[in-house]
């Protein structure tokens, strides 16, 4: 039981704090009709994730060997690029909410874009989460273990939410940008780590160093970090320039769209 929730914990995890982040941002900058595209993309992710396990389990074997690391590896690496996307948008938000937070009028986004970018961003979170979390109940040795994980995931989430909604902007826009760059930064890892496995990318070095021995994958801690940020106890070269790589990249955008904001 104690496998199966921690594994759903795990896999479902980072899904739920996209989500509690998206939606904190979206209450606590008024922004309101943004809301009803979120939910949809949680339902559609779910149940795309629901008929996408099952297909590709009967058409093409189920998420095995190297066509599951070749699916993971793109997934994750597309689901880093739209999670830039939201780092760079909320970036150049933080100037104008923080003034609301000092009782000057604030400025809702202009366009009608946002939504489906943030509809995109949150389904592809939960699709990648649900696929994997469907196929791992498949095999499961306690169905209770592994709804127990879900819903403590959701808890967090909602937590995120709700505490969101209660911080200064200026720390909640801080927090969540640094808590989405660490998710992304690992989701390149991890997506790289996979198409290495798939043998569609080199290694380079591999490993670079094992930490296995202090902190295994497999451990409680070891696991909510390779779900979260993409830990690998025994990275390769690969995974830790597209690390760096990431965190230089998406910092420098950040840091312009914000610089650009707070210009206009």
């Amino acid at each position: 039981m104690l496998e199966s929730f921690l594994v759903l914990l795990r896999e479902t995890l980072e899904a739920a704090l996209v989500v509690g982040i998206v939606l904190g941002y979206l209450a606590r900058t008024g922004q309101a009709r943004y809301r009803l595209p979120v939910w949809l993309a949680v339902a559609a992710g779910v149940a795309a994730s629901l008929v996408g396990a099952w297909v590709f389990q009967r058409l093409a074997g189920g998420f095995e060997g190297r066509g599951a690391q070749i699916f993971e590896g793109l997934v994750m690496l597309a689901d880093a690029a739209l999670l830039t996307t939201l780092i760079v948008w909320m970036a150049g938000k933080r100037d104008a909410t923080s003034k609301v937070e000092q009782g000057i009028e604030r400025r809702l986004a202009p366009g009608g874009s946002h939504g489906a970018g943030l509809f995109l961003l949150v389904f592809l979170s939960v699709l990648r989460e649900g696929v994997e979390s469907v196929i791992f109940l498949g095999a499961a040795a306690s169905l209770w273990g592994a709804l127990a994980g879900v819903g403590a995931a959701a808890l967090l989430g909602w937590l995120l939410f709700r505490g969101a909604l209660r911080v200064r902007l200026g720390v909640f826009f801080t927090v969540t940008n640094v808590l989405l760059l660490l998710f992304a930064a690992g989701l390149v890892a991890h997506g790289l780590h996979e198409l290495v496995e798939a043998a569609w990318l080199p290694a380079l070095v591999e490993p670079v160093w094992d930490l296995n021995p202090l902190v295994p994958e497999g451990s409680v801690p070891g696991s909510l970090l390779r779900g979260l940020f993409g830990y690998s106890g025994d990275p390769s070269l690969l995974e830790l320039l597209g690390y760096a790589a990431y965190i230089a990249a998406a910092a420098t955008l950040w840091r312009v769209s914000a610089r650009r904001r707070r210009s206009a």
